[in-house]
């Protein structure tokens, strides 16, 4: 993976909770804090009110990732989570990106957005972007647009030429999933979880270069407002590919949403 380098000048933080929220809407950087649950802290918005919550969002056809709030969703959100099955983590042996088809297909049948003439990636960018400029010619492939970052709370001015500052996410990490009995799956199941827009989410580099191949317990955005969201979001994939998370990420997802 590639790293996102920062746009701007760089801000000092200090000092408090005022300070932490400037760190928010500035856009300094931050270290996860893996021990908040949801609702924990606070961050600026998604702009326009794009941003939809994972408990709305099903089949992850919507833009962005809001957070999970009130008592309501964040009991549904752990019975969600309960839902999904617990075992231990297997060997990374025989892992590789290729067993889960090249890179960005636009071929893996039975996801959304399959088959329409544009890589799994540049739908990505063009389902979460805002002001989307195309390439010349093209309606498919994306040079540049706006993407507000769910996993830090920063709003990216993105261009194609510094591609690497957005890379797309694997929610549930296609490794973590080969440890987790995809490496029994057929080819195509496989192909089908690299490419489903439910698991996947354009986001800062920086980021997605963190979190690598880890699951809840070890990595969560560092944005505390979305954190039940992303266990949800995780648990939505998990529920849907059948695919059991370990005990100590699933303690770590009820954690985030209350539960």
């Amino acid at each position: 993976m590639t790293r996102h380098k920062g746009r701007g000048r760089r801000l000092r933080c200090t000092g408090s909770a005022v300070a932490a929220a400037v760190v928010l809407l500035a856009g300094c950087e931050q270290l996860p804090d893996t021990g908040s649950p949801a609702g924990g802290g606070s961050a600026s918005a998604a702009p326009g009110g794009r941003a939809v919550s994972p408990l709305d969002n099903p089949d992850g056809t919507a833009p962005g990732l809001a957070p999970v709030t009130g008592e309501k969703n964040r009991a549904a959100a752990v019975a969600l989570i309960e839902k999904v099955a617990t075992k231990g983590r297997g060997p990374k042996t025989g892992y590789d990106r290729d067993e889960f088809g090249y890179a960005w297909m636009d071929t893996a049948d039975g996801v959304p957005l399959a088959r329409n003439g544009c890589d799994t990636r540049n739908d990505l960018l063009k389902l979460h972007g805002r002001d989307v400029e195309f390439r010349k010619g093209s309606d498919c492939v994306v040079v540049s647009m706006d993407l507000y970052d769910p996993y830090t709370g920063k709003d990216i001015a993105w261009k194609k030429a510094k591609a690497a500052e957005v890379q797309i996410d694997h929610v549930v990490p296609l490794s973590y999933s080969w440890q987790m009995g995809a490496a029994r799956w057929p080819e195509s199941k496989r192909e089908q979880l690299a490419n489903d827009v439910l698991n996947l989410l354009p986001v800062e580099g920086r980021a997605n270069s963190a979190k690598g191949d880890s699951g809840p317990a070890s990595w969560l955005p560092p944005n505390k407002s979305v954190r039940c969201a992303y266990a949800v979001r995780f648990a939505q994939v998990a529920v849907k590919y059948e695919l059991p998370v370990t005990p100590a990420d699933r303690r770590m997802m009820l954690e985030q949403c209350g539960g």
